[in-house]
């Protein structure tokens, strides 16, 4: 039973008691698993363009922006870069005093080379009289990294991804953040601005702001163009409920209700509010440095070229069904379209009469639309891309993670690791109707792909749920397109020795 206080809780997130309820439902019933037909791979579902294409997609985005359209570049920042510095954290509170692992020995040999070298050797001066070098000569090896991870020195330990310094240059060395601004102002630019907009934690916000006072000036004179740089939160309603294990709510110890952030499917909310024609999607660690930029705005403005060009066929469609003068030729045409083009098939559409099937081409066609890049897969973890049947028995392509897949399935979990290519959250989105309405994108959330995960708090086990993620079961309901992408265009810093990589230095 929910307590005066309890509703009182979930009032002041902007959660109601309806919803709360059926979030402890689904811990009980839990969540189905997707039913697959095949991995999408480059002769089934996977686009890869020739260097002809390459060059047709690029001038048609060109022209896409010096028609003035609305371009939006959307990078959700939130993450703490905790996780990155796992081995280091360990490595502080470890039992003996000189690097021993290999991560390690790797971090303190190459520590010269990372782009926050000058930093750290400065907060080591200060804090301890000492230089990087003289500290590691005396053997003082923890005292180093405790002064990159604790609040005292750099504080990376607690710092978010976007603000850590990853890139050198001769200017200085850059954040994630930085590189993004470039690189919306190398493909994202329309009219002489860049629109740029990034997901931050609350806590954080403080810091990006004073980054973009200190930095967008430069960046701006630099690429003549004037910035648009906006934020927002991760809204508090779209936090979950915690559980126990027999599916009743977690308490913490004053007795209210434990609410977590719900993933990054909560964004959908986010991305909801942006008033814009197109939207590029990228995740914040996934940047290089300039010299190896050119094949990332390459292939950016390939993939938007190719969702331009599909959306204006969609729109005409569209126009074409709501005139009533079309033939049954042309209604074949739009079959066609929506089945090899758009990889969205209905087995049985042949039995449809003609006035059930302008209505299903509608909803087909009516809907937001996203061009994935996905790159050959490296055993890197993450979603891939496969074809899979809908609620409504159709099948479309769409990005799975692997919590997704029913691992008793010895022929799904085949398709998951023979799987030819992943999807590194490269995605372009046209989010407007055909009438240049915008969509409300949670209307395309396929619900039913949320996921549980065990996790814990103050030593006692719980029950997480898991929304829908941003680009899994939040952008079930859009049409997907995927285009393979070289792999340069994928480098994420996943550890603070991925900064060490070439593609990086």
């Amino acid at each position: 039973m929910l307590s005066e206080q309890d509703l009182k809780q979930i009032a002041d997130k902007g959660i109601t008691v309806e919803k709360l309820n059926m979030q402890l439902e689904e811990f009980k019933t839990g969540f189905p698993f997707l039913k697959l037909e095949a991995a999408a791979s480059v002769e089934h579902g996977i686009i890869a363009t020739s260097q002809e294409e390459v060059k047709k997609y690029e001038s048609i985005w060109e022209e896409y922006k010096a028609q003035g359209h609305s371009i939006v570049k959307f990078v959700p920042a939130s993450g703490a870069a905790s996780r990155m510095f796992k081995d280091m954290f360990a490595f502080v509170d470890a039992d003996y005093d000189v690097p021993t692992t290999d991560f390690e020995k790797k971090y303190f040999d190459n520590i010269e080379k990372f782009a926050f070298y000058d930093e750290l050797d400065k907060a080591c001066l200060n804090n301890t009289g000492k230089s990087i070098k003289e500290l590691m000569a005396e053997g003082r090896y923890k005292e180093v990294a405790a002064n990159m991870l604790k609040s005292e020195g750099l504080n990376y330990g607690q710092l978010p991804k976007g603000m850590l310094l990853f890139h050198k240059y001769e200017e200085g060395p850059r954040t994630p953040m930085e590189e993004h601004l470039v690189e919306g102002a190398l493909y994202a630019a329309s009219d002489g601005r860049a629109a740029v907009h990034f997901t931050v934690s609350h806590d954080h916000l403080p810091m990006f702001k004073q980054r973009v006072a200190d930095k967008a000036d430069y960046y701006a004179k630099k690429y003549g163009i004037i910035y648009d740089i906006s934020f927002s939160e991760q809204k508090p309603s779209t936090d979950t409920v915690a559980a126990n294990a027999d599916n009743t709510p977690f308490r913490n110890s004053d007795g209210s209700l434990l609410f977590r952030p719900g993933g990054h499917g909560a964004l959908i909310e986010n991305l909801n509010e942006i008033n814009a024609d197109v939207i590029f999607i990228k995740n914040i660690d996934n940047v290089v440095p300039d010299r190896l930029k050119a094949d990332t705005v390459t292939y950016k403005q390939v993939i938007a070229g190719i969702l331009v060009s599909l959306q204006k066929r969609a729109f005409e469609y569209l126009r074409k069904l709501d005139s009533g003068a079309y033939s049954h030729e042309k209604l074949e045409e739009i079959i066609r379209f929506v089945q090899h083009d758009l990889c969205c098939r209905k087995s049985d559409i042949k039995e449809l009469e003609d006035a059930d099937l302008v209505l299903y081409l509608k909803k087909k066609l009516n809907r937001p639309m996203r061009v994935c890049g996905v790159v050959k897969n490296v055993g890197e973890p993450g979603g891939g891309p496969f074809l899979t049947y809908n609620q409504d028995g159709t099948v479309s392509l769409q990005i799975l993670e692997s919590s997704q897949i029913d691992k008793n399935n010895a022929e799904y979990m085949e398709m998951f690791t023979k799987g030819t290519h992943f999807n590194p959250v490269d995605l372009v989105c046209a989010v407007k109707d055909y009438n240049g309405q915008p969509f409300n994108l949670p209307d395309f959330v396929d619900r039913t792909t949320g996921f549980i995960s065990s996790k814990s708090k103050d030593g006692k086990e719980l029950k997480a749920l898991e929304l829908p993620g941003l680009w899994n079961g939040a952008m079930s309901d859009w049409n997907t397109i995927f285009v393979e992408v070289p792999l340069a265009t994928f480098n994420p810093v996943k550890t603070v020795n991925d900064l060490l990589r070439e593609q990086h230095q």
